[in-house]
């Protein structure tokens, strides 16, 4: 893609980062969010107070943010192999409509997969819409029989 960068966000771009992802709220059908402004400080605030544990990585065409993917850092239980054990998942992988079906989304979870092996993560998930299943796959996830998850609130 055209002069577009994928790129750790750097801390003044959160606030665009916190648009995206109240577009994707929005795009999906979320209702009575709120403020949009408010929304932005508060994100920008927890992106700042979870800094250690969850790695923003952008897509910048200029100087406008147009993508964004998470890594959630997780640290396991160290056994006496791996006494620094960490697990990630990957969150919030966004597109602006505009910029869709050019491969965007596929460099964003490269880019998040790249920093998770030099991380030295043991492993990386994703919870995805069945829309993207195809996607993640074409970056090497696959489903798993071992991973189970129990909901307990509404998302």
């Amino acid at each position: 893609m055209e002069n577009i960068s994928i790129r750790p966000a750097h801390p003044g771009e959160l606030a665009a980062v916190a648009g995206l992802r109240w577009e994707w709220l929005v795009e999906n059908g979320s209702q009575d969010l709120g403020e949009p402004e408010d929304f932005v400080r508060h994100f920008v605030a927890w992106a700042g107070e979870n800094a250690r544990t969850h790695r923003c990585t952008v897509a910048v065409r200029g100087d406008r943010v147009i993508g964004m993917a998470w890594l959630a850092v997780v640290q396991r239980v160290p056994t006496p192999r791996s006494p620094r054990r960490a697990s990630g998942d990957l969150q919030c992988v966004y597109v602006v409509p505009e910029a869709r079906d050019g491969g965007l989304g596929g460099r964003l979870v490269r880019a998040v997969l790249d920093g998770a092996r030099e991380l030295g993560l043991e492993r990386v998930t994703v919870h995805s819409s069945s829309r993207a299943i195809p996607a993640y796959a074409r970056s090497g996830f696959a489903e798993s029989p071992r991973l189970l998850q129990v909901r307990l609130a509404p998302a």
